[in-house]
C-alpha cells in the first residue's frame, strides 16, 4: 500500500466482533491476521483467508504499527 492507508480496508463497527478492528467486507480481526502473520507467509495467509487481497493484509500490518506506536508498554 504505497499511501500506507489502511483506514479504507479496515472498519471498526460494534455489530461486527464486539467492535474489534476488522478486515472490510470481512469478520476477519486485524489482531488474528498479524498474530498468523508471525507464524506464516503473506501468501500462505491468503491461501488460509482467500477472502483477502494482500493489500488487506498489509493494511492490518500498518494499523497494528500505528496502534503500537501510540501504546506504551512497561
Amino acid at each position: 500500500m504505497a499511501d500506507k492507508n489502511w483506514r479504507s480496508r479496515i472498519v471498526c463497527d460494534a455489530d461486527l466482533q464486539h467492535g474489534e478492528p476488522c478486515i472490510k467486507g470481512t469478520r476477519i480481526p486485524v489482531s488474528i491476521l498479524v498474530a498468523s502473520l508471525a507464524d506464516m507467509s503473506i501468501q500462505e495467509l491468503l491461501r488460509e483467508y482467500p477472502q483477502l487481497a494482500r493489500e488487506d493484509s498489509q493494511a492490518a500490518l500498518l494499523y497494528a504499527a500505528e496502534a503500537a506506536q501510540s501504546t506504551l508498554v512497561a
